[in-house]
């Protein structure tokens, strides 16, 4: 884009001179927060017609500069824009080519508005949009875990403690604990919009303004459930940015743990899954490979979520009331985690989506004689044995046949009776896992007719933010 000298700063009536280029360099923001383009437009329009209504701008002023505003968006929406050398941030820049266009109307813009809550207003509305996407990423993600829960029939594989084999689970029910985890991921979503959903637009720099403006009214404008109390808070606020970056970085910690185990199921020594091929990498030097690098993504990116979350709070913890240029920070993290959360969603929804689990080989491992140990010594519980008599009698089975004496069914019939031999056989351990929310057939038919009600409960709240 061609760039031009500014003649003069947004405050240049209090200064001698010019700022020096080394100041520009290091305070500018434009690099990234051009992408608040349009809410800052939508929130000047908004402006503009609350000065309207105060009678700070005729009507035919207000005309002018909306019709600015829409050539700027025009600018801006196909590419054409130019952006200036003095332009420091966004604000600036959509402001001057409004002046330029609108003469002294575009000039009378920014009155009764500071770019304290300028910025504090463009960046909520932002993150409204932003985190609707996020949420929308989240949904579809559930509604591929779902439909593969569903398509899971009666296929089983090992549940694991300490990355051990325990007990054997229905494949549904391993993949619906992702969705629901996913699902408190969409609560905390929500919850933050809502908490967001205020306008500080109003606030000015810090204690309001002598001139006749209604907040209230231009909140209900810009489509904000409420505006601010207090205005101080309003222009120094960023909880919201905070609790954004906390949501993001719990979805980034449960896409860790999906990619950490997409990982381990991929390998030849599992065997569970393999990945479609457009959804895998191979590797320049060795032909054989196929590599699981969303799912290692996954885990490597996390950690650049939860860093932007620390290093936003650590921003955060020792700034004064109200306004500070460190809060000029806020945006670099917050738009890198949407980008990043977002991009990771769809292709974890893809590679789960298209990916074949090898059943014969899951059930292969489930069937093992070691995990039907805890349903020894539950049958002996229900046959009156207390329960770490019967977990060291079966310990003790468990010794023998590792000894080598004999394997685990033999002692079992022999020991405790004829009976156990039916946890032995293909899938019979997991048909005992009977209880509500439990890993078996019957829990689980219940668990994905109680997931689906909840996933749609989801859709309709992810449509309820617009």
């Amino acid at each position: 884009m061609a760039e031009e000298k500014s003649s003069e700063s947004l405050w240049h009536g209090r200064f001698a001179g010019g700022p020096a280029e080394a100041l520009m360099a290091y305070t500018a923001s434009l690099p990234f927060d051009r992408r608040l383009w349009e809410v800052d437009i939508r929130g000047s329009k908004a402006h503009v017609r609350g000065l309207g209504r105060a009678g700070v701008l005729s009507t035919a002023e207000v005309e002018v500069v909306l019709d600015a505003l829409d050539k700027v968006h025009g600018e801006f929406a196909s590419g054409t824009f130019e952006f200036h050398e003095g332009d420091e941030d966004i604000h600036t820049a959509v402001e001057r080519r409004v002046t330029e266009i609108a003469g002294d109307a575009g000039a009378r813009l920014h009155t009764a508005r500071s770019r304290n809550d300028q910025v504090a207003t463009d960046l909520r509305l932002w993150t409204k949009g932003a985190i609707t996407e996020v949420a929308s990423g989240v949904i579809n993600l559930q509604r591929v875990l779902l439909d593969r829960a569903r398509q899971a029939g009666d296929a089983y594989l090992p549940g694991y403690t300490h990355l051990q084999r325990a007990q054997p689970v229905m494949l549904a029910h391993h993949l619906l604990a992702h969705a629901w985890s996913l699902h408190r991921d969409l609560d905390r979503l929500v919850d933050a919009y809502h908490r967001l959903d205020v306008s500080p637009l109003g606030a000015g720099a810090l204690a309001g303004t002598s001139i006749a403006i209604d907040p209230v009214t231009t909140a209900e404008d810009l489509g904000f459930a409420s505006t601010f109390a207090n205005s101080l808070d309003a222009v120094s606020d960023r909880d919201f940015v905070a609790e954004t970056l906390f949501a993001l970085s719990l979805i980034g910690i449960h896409l860790s743990r999906i990619g950490e185990e997409w990982v381990l199921w991929t390998s030849e020594e599992f065997g569970f899954a393999r990945l479609d091929d457009a959804y895998a990498t191979g590797s320049s030097m060795l032909p054989q490979k196929k590599n699981a690098d969303i799912a290692e993504l996954a885990r490597g990116k996390s950690g650049r979520l939860i860093g932007n979350l620390t290093g936003l709070l650590a921003t955060l913890k020792a700034l004064p009331l109200a306004y500070n240029r460190d809060l000029q920070e806020d945006k670099e993290p917050l738009f890198d985690s949407v980008e990043q959360t977002v991009l990771a969603l769809a292709a974890i929804a893809g590679m789960i989506g298209t990916a074949e689990f090898d059943t014969e080989r899951m059930a292969a491992c489930a069937d093992a004689e070691l995990l039907v140990a805890t349903d020894l010594a539950e049958h002996l519980v229900r046959n009156g044995v207390p329960f770490r008599q019967a977990h060291a009698q079966v310990g003790q089975l468990v010794r023998r046949h590792l000894s080598g004496e004999a394997n685990l069914r033999d002692l079992a019939v022999a020991e405790i009776g004829s009976d156990c031999a039916a946890y032995f056989e293909s899938g019979g351990a997991t048909k005992m896992r009977t209880s509500p929310g439990g890993a078996g057939p019957s829990p689980v038919v219940v668990q994905i007719d109680a997931f689906a009600a909840a996933f749609a409960e989801s859709v309709t709240r992810l449509d309820g933010l617009g």
